[in-house]
């Protein structure tokens, strides 16, 4: 998040909902237009929160809206409840909090959905001492409910996004609706009165997402987190294989062009999802994974393709060495082309690379008992320097020895030779 307010143009399908039906199946519009027009309710919801819905998932960088799904985490502690807030989501969740008393926590993972359905769920919580918890974003309708969390979690870098409520036109078109319903829940949540009106008064169409800072001092948030506080939401949007997948490659983009390690890493991490692993623990378990399945596969390449990962591997410690010696020793010492490549910013050699290494499964980690001291830097650069200045007849043997080495203790040098 910026250190200012952002107003996105975005909108969402949130607001309308069953007030909607209820002015197009009975009120005055209907009369007006005729009975004709009458059975256009539905289609002009349809439109509107289509259109509006396929806006916010741009800006946003989501997919656009699927039902909710209403499911129980590991160990019974949390409930995940991500998709659109449409009619009879609440009752699931009712269904699933009665069957499971011992639930403490609701993540949200929502663009919205029907106002009557947001205000059910923030009763529910309300009514069971519940926290909530965004691990991305809630946005429009789904605030009302998280606002109602005794305690209210939003991850580092994820997004609430608040707007006025609208209702669709007959034809489809965005009417800004009265928001005295909204505003009340708000108000009652506790909200700052201030933030309620500027939140309120973002038109219809339009998303506006406040950073950490006003989130806390209005009271919307209890308290930012971190990715390790909690078991892992980040599969929530598409528990399959395919959204397993997905994250990974959202995780580890130069995992792209090594499909086979990709399939294995899916599996692994859609476990550790069910297992209740915190989404850092997952994350770094995927990079370990990977770096040493990368490794691996440097280990059998051939020698053009040795000597490109050693250039780029020493390329990236003297990067970071200014600024973090831990992780140039890391790089060396693992021969970590995952982090080698953040380090770089490198979008095409290094995958292109890794392509070249020939991976194609992932079975065990780099091991994570091993301390690499800072001190370390300064040794696996020399390394990586003497055996790139030899011959590439003797170069390649000589990096291969070094990509083949697990991580290993601290190896201190006090000075280059």
């Amino acid at each position: 998040m910026t250190a200012s307010n952002m107003a996105v143009r975005a909108g969402t399908a949130g607001w309308g909902g069953t007030r909607l039906g209820r002015m197009l199946g009975a009120g005055a519009a209907c009369l007006a237009l005729g009975a004709a027009l009458a059975c256009l309710d539905r289609p002009a919801v349809g439109a509107a929160t289509a259109a509006l819905s396929l806006r916010l998932a741009e800006e946003l960088d989501t997919a656009a809206m699927a039902p909710a799904r209403v499911g129980l985490g590991p160990h019974g502690r949390d409930i995940r409840l991500a998709g659109e807030l449409g009619e009879g989501t609440a009752e699931r969740l009712r269904a699933l909090l009665d069957a499971n008393p011992h639930v403490e926590r609701l993540h949200l993972t929502s663009e919205g959905g029907l106002v009557e359905e947001g205000q059910a769920i923030g009763r529910l919580v309300a009514a069971r001492h519940l926290a909530t918890y965004v691990p991305d974003y809630c946005v429009s309708a789904c605030t009302l409910a998280f606002v109602r969390g005794h305690r209210r979690f939003l991850v580092e870098g994820g997004r609430l996004g608040f707007h006025a409520p609208y209702e669709a036109g007959p034809f489809g078109q965005v009417v800004q609706a009265d928001g005295v319903p909204e505003r009340a829940a708000y108000l009652a949540a506790g909200l700052d009165p201030a933030f309620v009106t500027e939140a309120l008064a973002t038109a219809s169409a339009d998303l506006w997402v406040p950073d950490a800072d006003r989130l806390l001092s209005a009271g919307a948030v209890t308290e930012m987190v971190g990715t390790d506080r909690f078991p892992d939401s980040t599969l929530d949007d598409d528990p399959s294989p395919a959204g397993a997948r997905a994250a990974i490659l959202r995780a580890l983009p130069v995992l792209g062009s090594a499909p086979g390690a990709v399939a294995d890493l899916a599996a692994w991490y859609a476990e550790a999802y069910r297992a209740g692993r915190s989404e850092a623990e997952s994350v770094a378990g995927l990079r370990r994974r990977a770096a040493g399945a990368i490794a691996r596969g440097l280990a059998q390449a051939d020698a053009p393709t040795l000597l490109s990962a050693g250039r780029i591997l020493l390329r990236a410690m003297l990067a970071a060495r200014a600024e973090n010696r831990e992780t140039c020793a890391r790089i060396g010492a693992g021969a970590d082309l995952v982090e080698a490549g953040e380090v770089l910013g490198d979008g095409t050699e290094v995958p292109a690379l890794v392509a070249r290494a020939g991976i194609v499964s992932v079975i065990e980690p780099l091991p994570d008992d091993a301390v690499i001291g800072p001190r370390a830097c300064a040794t696996e650069i020399h390394a990586y320097a003497r055996a790139l200045a030899k011959p590439p007849a003797e170069a390649a043997p000589a990096l291969r020895a070094l990509v083949q080495r697990d991580v290993r203790p601290v190896r201190e040098a006090s000075a280059l030779p």
